[in-house]
């Protein structure tokens, strides 16, 4: 899947190009193709030794540089349903999955063990995708019944977050499309189906891509702004590749601090949200180390 298709894409140059597709996917993100470079996996050993491959073009003085926006979906949909205790997480800077955990099993954060932290990482980002008590089950391996009681839990503790589900649903189902909070519209045509299955699947995307949406929107205006000020600085970084919420620089190392401001501040600054937005950026001398 990742390695084989490789040889044949090396241009002239001697390097790998990948193809961005700007209007392909309906969440309004960037695809990647020929080779697609967007899923090269990093959970598993072979994926990371895939990235491990990846360096700059003038290794011996450059580097590789990741910058990341930290639970970006998360904050979006903190900042759209207006949830008081989500937002506070983000603004007071605790772990957002342990304070979550916290309130959905009524104990303190300090409290909170390492598998009630993973069931409310699971459930927090499941509910933008609007799951259900089989689909959270199906990924805790749990009965459906304590998937169900902790949904009916995270919604009885979040309730803007309920509010905000079902305020967008009526919006979609009275306009048959969602927007982000950049304006940009998904139309949402099965929402008012009659079958089930495709109504079901409507709802989610309507519940999602709002927020998903608007994470698009946020990184290509910060890949924007991040090309202007390297070109106005006359710097010689240049950004190589876009990975959803991950922008991915070659830096000559003379540059690696500039370029980690410019990074921050313009990836952080693109929209003022209730919450923060945070990046976070790393380097080294290949794609795995910069990760």
């Amino acid at each position: 899947t990742y390695i084989d298709p490789f040889p044949s894409y090396i241009g002239t140059d001697g390097r790998v190009h990948t193809t961005f597709n700007q209007a392909l996917t309906s969440t309004g993100r960037l695809s990647s193709s020929n080779p697609n470079l967007q899923n090269i996996p990093v959970r598993t050993e072979q994926g990371r030794e895939i990235r491990r491959a990846f360096v700059p073009g003038n290794p011996d003085n450059s580097v590789m540089m990741s910058a990341d926006y930290s639970q970006i979906e998360l904050r979006i949909m903190a900042h759209l349903s207006g949830d008081e205790h989500l937002c506070k997480a983000f603004r007071d800077g605790v772990d957002v999955h342990a304070a979550t955990a916290s309130k959905i099993f009524g104990i303190p954060v300090e409290d909170v063990t390492s598998d009630q932290r993973r069931m409310a990482k699971t459930a927090n980002f499941g509910i933008m995708y609007g799951i259900s008590a089989f689909g959270l089950s199906q990924r805790l391996k749990t009965s459906r019944q304590e998937a169900k009681d902790l949904i009916d839990g995270y919604f009885a503790n979040f309730p803007a977050v309920q509010a905000y589900i079902n305020k967008t649903l009526q919006d979609a189902r009275e306009n048959s499309y969602t927007t982000t909070l950049f304006g940009r519209r998904r139309y949402i045509t099965d929402i008012n189906s009659p079958n089930g299955r495709l109504r079901s699947f409507a709802e989610r995307n309507a519940v999602n891509a709002p927020i998903q949406g608007t994470a698009a929107d946020i990184i290509k205006v910060a890949m924007v702004n991040v090309s202007r000020c390297l070109k106005e600085e006359k710097l010689k970084a240049k950004m190589v590749l876009q990975i959803h919420d991950e922008l991915l620089l070659e830096v000559p190392s003379e540059e690696i601090e500039r370029v980690e401001e410019i990074l921050k501040r313009e990836m952080e600054k693109v929209i003022k949200l209730n919450v923060p937005l945070t990046v976070e950026c790393n380097y080294g001398k290949n794609w795995l180390d910069a990760h």
